[in-house]
């Protein structure tokens, strides 16, 4: 099983361990293309801080990523698992798994990212500021740029099993499973249900669209469960206490489509 992860936003600090080395990164074949969005990062962060603030969407507050972002090559290194943070990192809580479910999620959690395009966990990587709608002078769209990178190697990490893609709409963009590899993908959409003048209604909630993610990974993780399949998928979630509804795809080369729905926020 490989399950794609959304970064988060707000990131730890990189803290005092070695630099980062692009080379030990998981997923080689995505190294290329890794050093030459941080070259152009850091390039663009060292310059004019101004226009680095815009390109990259930042606020007058965040000013201060830049100068983490110029500084890359040689900030502290740390586990990618402890570097992202937010709400489906906290319902994850990689930090307190036991040590059968650590070595689980290392082998199958890849957080995609507009700087590293996508990394393991166990991945070291610096604290950094980069989404994937990210424009680099010099690579365009992020977005853009890592799609055919991406569509050499992932296919390969994701080898024969289940792919449960729990990533958010921006970062879909990078790489979308195309033929046989889509038909054994499951993507996952939370729905809130509540009862309004006698009429259901559903919605998405951003938050706990996310929580609840995490928590779906941190059951599977803890169960020791791996689905083979989107269908063993739906019934392993449904063995956890999740109301799924199942949508299998119109014709071959489509993913799953599964909606998880929930009742109450928290």
């Amino acid at each position: 099983m490989l399950v794609l992860l959304p970064p988060s936003e707000g990131k730890a600090a990189s803290g005092r361990g070695a630099p980062l080395k692009p080379e030990s990164l998981s997923l080689p074949g995505l190294t290329a293309a890794r050093e030459a969005v941080l070259d152009k990062l850091a390039e663009l962060c060292a310059g004019d801080e101004d226009k680095a603030r815009e390109v990259l969407g930042l606020s007058e507050g965040l000013r201060g990523e830049i100068a983490k972002n110029a500084r890359l090559r040689t900030a502290g290194a740390r586990p990618a698992g402890e570097i992202y943070t937010g709400v489906l990192y906290d319902a994850l809580g990689l930090s307190s798994l036991d040590a059968a479910a650590k070595r689980r999620a290392a082998r199958c959690l890849l957080v995609f990212s507009g700087l590293w395009g996508a990394v393991r966990v166990t991945d070291r990587i610096p604290s950094y500021r980069c989404s994937m709608g990210v424009k680099l002078p010099g690579l365009g769209a992020l977005s853009t740029y890592w799609r055919t990178p991406m569509a050499s190697v992932l296919p390969e990490a994701a080898a024969d099993g289940l792919v449960l893609d729990l990533r958010s709409s921006a970062y879909t963009a990078a790489w979308k499973p195309q033929g046989e590899v889509a038909g054994r993908t499951a993507t996952v959409r939370v729905l809130h249900s509540q009862v309004v003048d006698g009429v259901e209604k559903r919605s998405v909630v951003s938050h706990f669209n996310k929580a609840t993610k995490g928590r779906i990974v941190r059951g599977l993780l803890t169960e020791g469960i791996a689905p083979k399949d989107p269908a063993t998928l739906v019934e392993a979630l449904r063995d956890l206490g999740y109301v799924v509804e199942a949508q299998p795809p119109a014709r071959a080369g489509r993913p799953w489509a599964l909606d998880v729905v929930v009742t109450e926020i928290h």
